[in-house]
């Protein structure tokens, strides 16, 4: 039998979430979960439950930047303009420009 998993304050966490999401909302997911620093259900949790992300700054963090940031460079050089149909993207860019004030210590 496999061994009980606990969470950080030795909660054992026996209750599953399940949710259908698009692919679309997946991907923003998996964006936002892998920027925060966080593995999805942690994120998932502190966002249904309205808690702050605290995004700490780590390699992994700072990797997941760069590369988002590159993402966003090449659709912002790819598009002419941003109009409703690209909310993922203003999203995304929302998001990186929030952790990253964050990390430089502004308000």
């Amino acid at each position: 039998m496999s061994q009980k998993n606990r969470d950080q304050k030795n909660r054992w966490r026996n209750k599953t979430v399940a949710f259908r999401v698009s692919p679309e909302e997946w991907e923003q997911v998996e964006t936002f979960a892998r920027l925060s620093g966080l593995n999805k259900q942690d994120y998932l949790i502190a966002k249904v439950l309205q808690k702050d992300v605290v995004v700490n700054g780590n390699p992994r963090v700072y990797k997941a930047l760069r590369d988002q940031l590159t993402n966003i460079s090449f659709e912002l050089s790819r598009l002419e303009t941003l109009n409703s149909e690209n909310t993922e993207l203003l999203e995304d860019i929302r998001f990186v420009a929030e952790i990253l004030k964050g990390l430089k210590g502004e308000q």
